[in-house]
């Protein structure tokens, strides 16, 4: 393993590879220990805590009983838990008691990074940089209960001016090889309109390419979320080059891009643990991406689900990330796996309950055509 410094941290150093949390969601206690043990062993020594999810806090927690200075902690501020879902809240008095709620399950009385949780729009950066979130986060350092500001985004210009304010030390970003060609927008679903390439655009998004050197000049570390873009990136016929990236391909993109320090792979067994980490002993043949690259012509993203989540929460329940998930599972072998059923049954909803409301498509920042896809999971699933 190798490390890379948080220079506005101390020069706290945290692993090349790193683990986003998603993979340890629904783990048993002892399925998450042989988990976080096997990614300490290997060198990992970071972790993302996007979810507000209770269970997975306790299981962290239990974890890291009598070994915090093992971890390096990124939770976020703003993501809370509510009438059993996860939720994004800019009210105050939720993001106090979300994060209280974070260290008391965790067992520690600091994170190493406080991540303001997916700021994407204008209005909503300026609600949180100009009010009491803000100002939260700065009296958390003040107070030594986090010990750096992060900001998440999948926008660059809005990404951009968060760095421009000096007041963040950490970016958790998207980036992957096919996002760096998508123009910025505070609208997602312009991301993937045809007639921004109408003029011929082709390589890095200019918007994109300076944040990353921005931030490296800043000496802001970038943290890197959908480095596989939600699993896409490695399938063939859902990757929008028309060919697969593998694992090494993917994150040797993403550690060549200035200001990045770490990927947030999103890990659910010991083997994809060790998978990732095999990256260092990956030829150079084995990380080259430049093949793929070459295929940009069939650019497509518009409407795959990227598992983020944010859709939540769902007016009656449902995992719609966990869902497409199974689904395109399926999809992708022409039938239903045991595995795969067994998964889908265990949920607690079903995609034959959704009312078909709207709300989720109007949460997903991909443009995912929720409603069919549910309509579609009960014609695989049967319920």
């Amino acid at each position: 393993m190798k490390y890379r410094e948080l220079k506005r941290c101390g020069n706290l150093k945290v692993s090349e590879i790193a683990l986003g949390c998603e993979g340890f969601i629904d783990k048993t206690p002892e399925e998450f220990r042989k988990m976080l043990d096997k990614a300490l062993a290997l060198g990992i020594n970071f972790i993302d805590m996007y979810t507000p999810n209770p269970a997975f806090r306790d299981n962290l927690g239990a974890v890291m009983a009598g070994r915090r200075d093992e971890f390096v902690l990124q939770g976020h501020i703003c993501s809370v838990w509510e009438d059993g879902q996860y939720l994004r809240t800019r009210d105050l008095k939720k993001a106090k008691e979300g994060f209280e709620d974070q260290l008391k399950r965790l067992g520690t009385d600091y994170l190493d990074i406080g991540m303001i949780h997916y700021v994407d729009g204008e209005r909503d950066f300026e609600e949180v940089f100009q009010g009491e979130i803000i100002a939260y986060c700065k009296k958390l350092k003040a107070e030594g209960k986090i010990h750096a500001i992060g900001l998440s985004s999948h926008n660059p210009v809005i990404a951009r001016k968060a760095v421009e304010t000096g007041l963040i030390d950490v970016l958790m970003f998207s980036v992957n090889a096919a996002y760096d060609m998508q123009p910025a927008s505070e609208d997602c679903n312009d991301l993937f309109d045809p007639a921004k390439y109408k003029d011929g655009f082709v390589g890095m998004n200019t918007e994109r390419k300076a944040l990353y050197e921005l931030c490296a000049r800043k000496d802001v570390a970038i943290d890197v979320m959908k480095v596989f873009g939600g699993g896409d990136m490695l399938n063939a016929e859902l990757s929008p080059f028309g060919v697969a990236f593998n694992e090494y391909q993917c994150i040797e993109y993403c550690l060549t891009r200035p200001g990045v320090v770490s990927v947030m792979a999103g890990c659910h067994s010991e083997s994809e643990i060790e998978k990732v980490v095999s990256y260092y002993d990956a030829s150079k043949e084995e990380k080259d991406y430049s093949l793929v690259l070459s295929r940009m012509d069939k650019f497509k993203f518009q409407g795959n689900c990227m598992y983020c989540g944010h859709c939540a929460p769902c007016s009656v329940g449902i995992s719609v990330a966990d869902i497409n998930k199974y689904l395109n599972l399926s999809l992708a072998q022409g039938q239903v796996p045991e595995t795969v059923a067994d998964h889908y049954k265990l949920l607690e909803h079903h995609a034959s309950e959704c009312v078909a409301c709207g709300r989720c498509e109007g949460n997903c920042p991909f443009g995912v055509g929720i409603i069919e896809k549910m309509k579609k999971a009960v014609e695989v699933f049967g319920y």
